[in-house]
Parts: C-alpha cells; structure tokens; sequence
C-alpha cells in the first residue's frame, strides 16, 4: 500500500558528536528529498522557494515539482 508523507521541515537535524558513536556531526534529513535518506545530501536546498500554505510534490529526480496543490490542515 502507498503511503503520501508530509513532512514540513527545510532544514536538516543536526546530531552533535558524543550523541552516536561517531567522532563527527551528522545531519539527518527532515525534508524527505535526500538520496541518502536518513541522512542529509543537501537537497533540501531546493526548498527555499516553497510557500506555505501549498503542497508540494517532487518527482523522482527529487528536485523536479510535478505537482503544486493548496495544503490542507490536518484534521
């Protein structure tokens, strides 16, 4: 079964070191458009000319709009 997530973040979580066993930051992607979901590769950039109010569907590219439509608050 399909599933249609929204998500409503623009920017990346960051992980500070010490959070997981790592000696680095990490960032985890909110937007939902990283090629390297969980983590963050950036694409979030293209979001920045989004508006609210509208929801946004991107293609397989993950950068391409292929649809625009007005967002309907959830219930």
């Amino acid at each position: 079964m399909a599933r249609l997530v929204r998500l409503t973040a623009t920017t990346p979580l960051k992980i500070e070191p010490g959070a997981l066993p790592t000696d680095k930051a990490i960032s985890i992607c909110t937007c939902g458009l990283s090629a390297k979901f969980p983590f963050c590769d950036g694409s979030h950039a293209v979001l920045k000319d989004e508006c609210p109010g509208i929801l946004y569907r991107y293609g397989p590219d993950r950068k391409t709009i292929v649809e625009q439509t007005a967002d309907e608050p959830l219930a």
